[in-house]
């Protein structure tokens, strides 16, 4: 079974940027590729995906702020974070299709 481990996590102020990256155990390179936050209290909401084609879907809040991107030789998946919110702080999880999830990585922007 591939693994996930997500880095990059961290705190930073509100209008900073983080890179959030993914490296998988196995390959990445027929399946699509994301990210999912949950905020404290919250359900599990996606982010960002990216197909083995490289089409990218953006959740709305995320639009423009952010950009998720892949690397299939180095089985890894990056997420760009730029003009952070408050809002953006929670456990940000890698996802693989189908269904696998990495450990989190705690983003927290602060005011």
């Amino acid at each position: 079974q591939v693994q996930l481990v997500e880095s990059g996590g961290g705190l930073v102020q509100a209008g900073g940027s983080l890179r959030l990256s993914c490296a998988a155990s196995g390959s990445i390179f027929a399946n699509v590729m994301g990210w999912y936050r949950q905020a404290p209290g919250k359900q599990r909401e996606l982010v960002a995906t990216i197909t083995s084609g490289g089409r990218t879907n953006y959740a709305d809040s995320v639009k423009g702020r952010f950009a998720i991107s892949r690397d299939n030789a180095k089985k890894t998946v990056y997420l760009q974070m730029n003009s952070l919110k408050a809002e953006d702080t929670g456990v940000y999880y890698c996802y693989r299709s189908f269904n696998t999830f990495g450990q989190g990585t705690q983003v927290t922007v602060s005011l």
